[in-house]
């Protein structure tokens, strides 16, 4: 089966909100949030290609700082290697291009939303990580 290796940002702003992406109806899984973040590509480290994948989907530059969570789903006909990443905005205001929204979303809150099923390993973490604190 045909594993695809992805990295996604854990982006947290001033208010201690993080940064939910909801992919848009063109996309599989529509409807459904995640974090942004993208296919690595062949001769790239994930934090490169996580700070080319949030310029190219947020028009945003990022620092990606530390691994926070990885897992892999199996999702119809292949498996997807999620690799969460904490990130700080380093230029620029995200805006969507490829989703149909962004949101800035309190940890308790990230529960309310309808996640893809791979980025919910990562969600109940970083809400456990807020009820912790």
């Amino acid at each position: 089966m045909k594993e695809i290796k992805v990295v996604a940002a854990i982006i947290e702003n001033d208010q201690k909100e993080l940064l939910c992406a909801l992919r848009s109806s063109d996309m599989t899984l529509p409807n459904h949030w995640e974090f942004p973040g993208g296919k690595v590509e062949n001769n790239e480290n994930l934090y490169t290609a996580l700070e080319r994948e949030i310029a190219e989907e947020l028009q945003c530059k990022i620092e990606a700082n530390e691994v926070f969570h990885e897992n892999t789903h199996q999702y119809d006909g292949f498996l997807i290697r999620l690799i969460t990443i904490k990130c700080n905005i380093i230029d620029g205001i995200p805006n969507p291009s490829e989703h149909a929204e962004i949101l800035w979303v309190n940890r308790e809150r990230l529960g309310s939303l309808v996640w893809a099923p791979a980025d919910i390993p990562a969600v109940e973490l970083l809400i456990a990580e807020g009820s912790a604190n």
